[in-house]
């Protein structure tokens, strides 16, 4: 029998659940057992695809296409757990579903309510979320307790557990205990009523998760208890980390959160987890005095969540190369107005995806300063993009080369929209989505990274390199390295008398974790170590890591 364990949150949003969620999955992984990892979130979009990273971050693109919430990119981080469309459901997506059984005449005349047929479809989903042969399937709840689009989700989840043995169920909140620098003090009321909301919909959490910026007292820890319900040892301290989000699970462990899972769910509890490689890369980061500086230009900067997963993933190769990675985030347009100015000292500029107009001028001009002063450069979906409008511009000499994107009426449409895709008007999931096949050109820089002849990569676009402007543009040396040959597409684009020039189509942040940094960005920051250890001058990469 599939144990589950449900994760909820209290008093604020943005506490963390998603990574807490994950870092129980790590720790349960880590005493053998195979977890699955599924987020319920109460919006009613269907899916996080057409919203604005500044409203939601980034959006997350797993193998099989699905558009998902950017806590699926901690669970990859930290699991192995195997993700897909039905690990993340929406409110609008439980919706659908229940309108299409309706319209279809499956509820057989029924009136069509919130309990029970919503939700029903909201238990449907989590079993859907539980791949085959899983010990334990963690689901996170998203948003906060109390707030009104949550309560189908903690109503059905309240269900699932009556509805299955006690000791096959588990609930654990996540809270927040403030602290008022006024009165140097924390406060648990907060928690309390966060808790008392869920007692009030009929589920006792097991476990108390409290984030707080200050150590929690042994007194506090037991007043929690007393007013919450919670034995004393389920009370767990989730302090602000303030050197690595992957001390997180070390500190989770530490507190015993594994055993006390273990003993709840009736797992094996004499099992250690083994965290020995985790806590070498964390000795590591900590010994670490090397650094190199990679600036950022894009249009989302202002938001850390939205570049998300290219933050972590820069952080893994900078563990791969025994270096701290320094980020200098740039607003596009601030260098479009700014120049150069804002690349002094950098040692590697990275030009991230994105969508519109707002901020490609500066990325394009960023690009030409990197190709020309070599300066190590990586672009991604719209920032390959760039990077072929900017050679097509400035050394095949194509005056008004761009993208159909943003001028469909371009003199030299070095971009465009492959003919299967022209006239699609509905923006939901109408991209290249998931993962595709990429085969790599003999002795390319690409294939010497990934040291494979193919690779499978995540896509997440709508428009392609014109086949038609390939030829002219390889001439002039712009070297096709990377191709989907099903549909002859270019998917990376490289230049040889560069120290390290790459453009991909695909988003290589989403298959980066920590202990196995992605071979691009990890060959990435080795050049711009040697960048920085060459005072700043180009240079050749001592190493990769492949």
């Amino acid at each position: 029998m599939v144990k589950h364990i449900f994760v909820t949150g209290g008093v604020v949003s943005s506490l963390g659940k998603g990574l807490t969620s994950a870092a129980i999955g790590m720790m349960l992984e880590r005493r053998g057992l195979k977890v699955s990892m599924q987020k319920l979130d109460p919006y009613i979009n269907v899916d996080p695809g057409t919203m604005s990273p500044y409203q939601h971050g980034e959006v997350y693109v797993l193998d099989d296409g699905a558009e998902t919430d950017l806590d699926l990119g901690h669970y990859e981080r930290y699991t192995n757990a195997r993700l897909d469309k039905h690990s993340n459901y929406t409110t609008g997506k439980i919706y659908s579903e229940v309108i299409s059984r309706e319209r279809r005449g499956d509820y057989l005349g029924s009136t069509v309510q919130v309990i029970p047929h919503i939700t029903d479809a909201i238990k449907d989903a989590i079993l859907k979320g539980v791949a085959p042969g899983v010990d334990v399937a963690i689901t996170e709840i998203g948003g906060t307790v109390g707030d009104i689009e949550s309560l189908p989700f903690i109503e059905a989840i309240r269900q699932f557990a009556l509805e299955r043995a006690s000791s096959d169920v588990m609930f654990i909140h996540l809270t927040l205990l403030p602290y008022l620098r006024a009165s140097g003090e924390m406060k648990t009321k907060p928690t309390q009523q966060s808790v008392g909301k869920l007692r009030e919909i009929g589920i006792q959490p097991d476990v108390l998760v409290c984030r707080t910026e200050q150590p929690m007292s042994d007194d506090m820890a037991r007043k929690i208890s007393l007013f919450c319900n919670v034995r004393r040892e389920a009370v767990i301290e989730e302090r602000d980390v303030e050197f690595s989000i992957y001390e997180v699970p070390l500190m989770l462990v530490k507190a015993g959160l594994d055993k006390i899972i273990s003993r709840r769910l009736h797992l094996p509890v004499d099992v250690e987890a083994n965290f020995d490689d985790w806590r070498a890369m964390i000795a590591d980061m900590r010994a670490t005095t090397q650094v190199c500086e990679i600036a950022v230009v894009g249009k989302y900067i202002q938001l850390h969540d939205a570049y998300k997963s290219i933050y972590e993933s820069l952080a893994h190769a900078g563990i791969a190369n025994h270096t701290k990675v320094k980020i200098r985030k740039i607003r596009a347009e601030d260098y479009y107005e700014q120049g150069s100015i804002l690349l002094e000292g950098v040692n590697g500029l990275l030009i991230p995806g994105g969508f519109g107009e707002r901020g490609v001028e500066g990325k394009i001009r960023a690009i030409q300063l990197a190709r020309e002063t070599g300066l190590p450069f990586f672009g991604i979906c719209l920032g390959m993009q760039c990077a072929t409008i900017e050679y097509a511009r400035n050394v095949v000499g194509l005056e008004g080369a761009h993208t159909e994107e943003l001028d469909p009426r371009a003199a030299h449409p070095v971009i465009h929209v492959i003919p299967e895709n022209a006239g699609v008007e509905q923006k939901g999931a109408t991209m290249r989505l998931g993962k595709y096949l990429c085969e790599l050109a003999e002795g390319s820089l690409a294939r010497k990274l990934y040291g494979a002849s193919s690779v499978y990569e995540r896509h997440r676009h709508r428009f392609e390199y014109n086949n038609s402007y390939r030829e002219q543009l390889e001439r002039a040396g712009l070297v096709t390295s990377g191709r989907y040959a099903d549909k002859n597409l270019v998917e990376i684009v490289e230049l040889k008398n560069h120290p390290f020039f790459i453009g991909v189509q695909f988003h290589p942040e989403f298959k980066s974790k920590p202990l196995r940094p992605h071979p691009i960005f990890a060959g990435f920051v080795a050049a711009a170590l040697a960048h920085a250890r060459n005072g700043g001058r180009a240079g050749k990469p001592e190493h990769t890591v492949a």
